[in-house]
């Protein structure tokens, strides 16, 4: 009769357990720990915690090396002190990683103005002071970079026309908590940047109250149309501060923001807005301006930014000079409005291969959405009787979702003057400034407000 084997954990080989432990979290390698002595043995294994160490620390082989640690003392460590954060810490220290490493080599003098991160008892110093729990992901980014020195251009972001200037600095843990919100309309609402030229901030909601979202990032905008200046409106620009950080950081290290002149500029570029008409190639990529829009009245600001190239490889002969413009603008409401008039901006470029020439302007409108299409009107250098036009791409410019303030429906004034800006307005002729780059304004200046 043979004889029967029974199974243990103590007598079953150490590879095959090995491979059932390297698909488990560190929650459930501390759990097994505790169930036998054999598990016990084996959840002290390195190459497990190496790889958990990798996953949610961003951990390498020179980090061991440099601590002179095993990978579980090493894991313990970080969880010591940042345990509360790993459900973000790897995210947001590979955002800032990635951002560091492309403004390293984009703009350095940006990376300069990163101030280190806070500990863990400043924090919680700082909600004590403010009456309110910060979000662990902000708390997280904060343990990393305590965000950046009042500088200018700031970290976030710039937006330049010849009479507008914007640039928001992340702001560090103690300026924020000195602008700490608790007045009616703004109540526990805490500042996460500050241009110093608009006065312009984006603001966190650190409790769900005044109908806004608890985590949830947005730009402040007042009820022009109100009685009571609590009435505020709010352009939302992120559901939480992981995906407002990360999702800016993307948009940075892909090129989708443009950096010019040493700064960061938040033009969004839709792929498809490209047209090629024989040599020349126009492309557009456009930016929304929450300090100059509101939403009642219904005034939606935008800026355009557009690029036109000749190719390289062009004839000399092809040379050519822009004359005209027209723009055919359709609103939300499907108006139309037609636009016709000399250069762009003021000038009258002269195109010849390989040369490029961007500009910006800016249009207005009082629907939520707006596309614009149109085509510029050349002729030859070398014949002026030879004339063409170039095709202008179709963009679209779509307001951010905002939401409307809860004070409003008791405190709207019915005598107001009624809102009649149906059509949509193509400044080009009023824009000055060199156009051969961007239109900078002066630093010192402060921004016109549009209302």
């Amino acid at each position: 009769m043979a004889t029967s084997i029974v199974l243990s954990l103590d007598n079953l080989p150490s590879d095959p357990l090995l491979l059932v432990l390297s698909f488990l979290d560190f929650r459930d390698l501390i759990s097994c720990s505790f169930v036998s002595r054999r598990l016990s043995e084996l959840t002290g294994h390195n190459p497990l915690w190496k790889r958990l160490c990798q996953k949610h620390w961003l951990l390498t082989e020179a980090d061991k090396t440099h601590k002179g640690l095993s990978w579980r003392e090493l894991f313990r460590e970080y969880y010591a002190d940042l345990g509360r954060y790993i459900d973000y810490y790897s995210t947001l220290k590979k955002a800032w990683d990635d951002l560091k490493n492309y403004l390293n080599h984009k703009c350095p003098r940006m990376i300069a103005s990163l101030k280190e991160g806070v500990r863990e008892e400043e924090l919680d110093t700082i909600e004590a002071q403010i009456g309110c729990k910060l979000p662990n992901d902000y708390r997280c980014s904060y343990r990393i970079h305590n965000g950046q020195k009042l500088v200018v251009p700031g970290l976030m972001g710039s937006m330049a026309l010849s009479n507008h200037y914007r640039s928001e600095d992340l702001l560090d843990i103690e300026t924020a908590a000195g602008g700490f919100q608790q007045r009616k309309g703004m109540r526990q609402c805490l500042p996460l940047t500050f241009c110093f030229h608009t006065g312009l901030s984006q603001y966190m909601a650190l409790e769900s109250t005044e109908g806004r979202t608890c985590s949830e990032i947005f730009y402040q905008c007042p009820d022009q149309l109100a009685q009571d200046p609590s009435a505020i409106d709010v352009f939302i620009t992120g559901p939480n501060f992981t995906e407002w950080f990360t999702s800016y950081v993307d948009n940075v290290v892909t090129g989708e923001y443009p950096i010019i002149r040493d700064q960061i500029f938040r033009y969004v570029h839709d792929k498809r807005c490209v047209a090629t008409t024989g040599d020349i190639t126009v492309s557009v990529s456009t930016s929304f301006l929450p300090e100059l829009s509101s939403v009642h009245p219904p005034h939606f600001f935008f800026t355009y930014r557009i690029r036109i190239e000749m190719a390289k490889s062009a004839l000399p002969e092809n040379a050519c000079q822009l004359d005209s413009r027209y723009w055919k603008i359709t609103n939300a409401n499907g108006n139309v409005e037609e636009v016709r008039g000399p250069g762009v901006v003021g000038e009258f470029p002269v195109m010849t291969p390989g040369k490029v020439h961007e500009y910006a302007s800016c249009t207005t409108f009082s629907t939520t959405s707006e596309f614009m299409e149109g085509h510029y009107t050349f002729h030859r250098l070398n014949n002026k009787e030879e004339v063409f036009d170039v095709s202008i791409p179709r963009f679209h410019m779509v307001c951010p979702p905002f939401r409307e303030s809860t004070v409003r429906s008791s405190s709207v004034s019915e005598v107001s003057a009624p809102y009649d800006d149906e059509n949509s307005s193509d400044t080009d002729d009023y824009e000055e400034g060199e156009m051969r780059g961007m239109n900078m304004a002066d630093p010192g200046g402060r921004c016109p407000r549009h209302i």
